[in-house]
């Protein structure tokens, strides 16, 4: 692991351990919620093995009360700010501890065409527009493949055109060229982009590319720190030299955390902030963390923020009794099928989805959907749930977030993996939809302008929620794990097997 930047933090034997430090900050968010849990946490000898339960377990505590889910996710935040540290010329630093600093100037690069004006998502070789788009939204709610309130949001935003004009909007994407970044869809609709990612020159030039094709604009970080664009500090680039801007652009989260949180503060309006940086295994994490202080520290000085998220449908959700009910249902119809699979079951395969139910603090009787792929491992699962915990502490505390659930994606992260890749192929014998990276940020795209326009949104804190994990719900777009009759993980393997002898795979 590089030491630079936002770090797990160095144990006793001076090492950074990645499973110590999660299983250690999993067991802080439920100590003063279930004590016995915390404990047994802290004695799971194999983390990256021993995970699965302890996450799920986490989970049902938090269907307990408000006050439950809150005091998890403001616990699990703390102890995730204690431990992470920033290293800077070889000192570790706390990451409230450091000063903030202005590394950046801005060019913004702006498009050349007009504003697109209706919503339309790529979708199996097609453009869906109008009614097209309306019956496939329908089809996958009858399908199971999204929830009704998934429907309802993209019918508003269907209905009411004008919420697709975002030239009033400034959103700051933080890993704005990531594959789920919804970047080309707010360009398309006329948004102020304010935009992190990687010094990589592919990147800038594709995305300011894609912004010339648009109505949007890109408003771009440039280093002015000695030897690394000193050329910019004489304000010698011009707007229009798109390859010279490409090829001195970008800010990393890890190293320049704090400098991008000032280049953010820079922001005149009232501004959403868009947390869409991605990485394998451990540095995942570190982004999280990273993503995590900036919002704090603007937080300390703006009350005008909205925080935007994807959650990953593989995690731990508590889902509504309709999930649970149609699951059941599909269980029950298995036939033939059934019987032949109920020798594998004594080897985990084949497993309901639901085999209990949880009643919440006010009587409400709910699923719980256990999603989770070994594969991913804990530092995935650690970097999604910094997000979940921070989403659910901000709207508690007043601020709007936008938090929806995308389907399962084949983004290259997942097919560069051959056994997610085949996993994914063969899924759809489970009645789980895999979409295309084009059609997933499109959809979540119109969820988050759905989000900033709507009033009586989720989004909105003043919008009552029964338990503040209904914020995962609505919106939902599961691809059908929450409504399948199986286990995921009781499949996956089968589901690999299959997707073996597909194409996609």
């Amino acid at each position: 692991m590089v030491d630079a930047g936002v770090n797990f933090p160095r144990g006793g034997d001076g090492k950074r351990s990645t499973s110590a430090t999660g299983r250690t900050i999993f067991a802080d968010s439920i100590r003063g919620v279930d004590p016995a849990l915390a404990a047994r946490i802290e004695h799971t000898k194999d983390w990256r093995r021993g995970y699965l339960q302890p996450l799920r377990d986490i989970t049902v505590a938090a269907t307990r009360t408000t006050q439950a889910a809150i005091a998890i996710s403001r616990a699990g935040l703390d102890s995730a700010h204690r431990r992470f540290t920033f290293t800077q010329d070889g000192e570790e630093l706390s990451l409230g501890d450091l000063p903030s600093r202005s590394d950046f100037a801005s060019v913004t690069v702006s498009g050349r065409s007009a504003r697109e004006m209706d919503l339309s998502v790529p979708y199996r070789g097609r453009r869906l527009f109008g009614p097209d788009l309306r019956r496939q939204v329908d089809a996958w709610v009858a399908e199971g493949v999204a929830e009704p309130s998934f429907g309802a949001a993209i019918h508003l935003v269907l209905d009411n055109p004008d919420w697709l004009d975002l030239h009033d909007v400034d959103i700051a994407l933080l890993g704005a060229g990531a594959e789920m970044a919804p970047t080309r869809s707010l360009l398309r609709w006329g948004a102020r982009v304010h935009a992190i990612d990687l010094a990589r020159p592919a990147v800038w030039e594709r995305l300011i590319a894609i912004t010339r094709s648009t109505s949007g604009s890109l408003r771009i970080p440039i280093p002015t720190t000695a030897g690394a664009a000193p050329f910019v500090v004489g304000g010698l680039i011009h707007p229009d030299d798109d390859q010279v801007i490409a090829g001195v652009a970008g800010a990393d989260l890890l190293t320049a955390m704090p400098a991008i949180g000032a280049w953010l503060a820079e922001i005149d309006q009232p501004f959403a902030l868009g947390s869409y940086a991605y990485a394998d295994g451990a540095v995942h994490a570190r982004l999280s963390m990273a993503v995590d202080a900036v919002i704090v520290e603007l937080q300390k000085s703006r009350d005008d923020i909205t925080l935007a998220f994807l959650a990953t449908p593989t995690d731990v959700f508590m889902v509504p009794e309709e999930c649970v009910t149609e699951s059941r249902r599909r269980w029950d119809s298995r036939g033939v099928s059934g019987l032949l699979q109920a020798p594998l079951r004594l080897f985990g395969q084949f497993e309901p989805n639901y085999p209990e139910t949880y009643t919440t603090g006010s009587g409400r009787v709910v699923g719980m959907n256990d999603s989770l792929i070994p594969q991913q491992g804990p530092n995935y699962i650690l970097a999604k749930r910094i997000q979940r915990w921070r989403a659910l502490v901000a709207r508690a505390e007043g601020t709007p977030v936008s938090l929806n659930l995308a389907p399962a994606t084949r983004t290259q992260s997942v097919i560069k993996n051959r056994a997610l890749a085949a996993a994914y192929a063969g899924a759809d014998r489970f009645g789980v939809e895999v979409f295309e990276p084009a059609t997933s940020t499109a959809l979540m795209a119109a969820l988050l302008v759905h989000d900033l326009r709507n009033p009586a949104s989720s989004a909105n804190p003043a919008t009552p929620l029964d338990n503040p994990m209904d914020l995962y719900i609505q919106g939902a777009n599961h691809g059908g794990l929450w409504r399948a009759a199986y286990a995921p993980r009781s499949v996956l393997g089968i589901a690999a097997l299959l997707g073996m002898f597909e194409p996609r795979a």
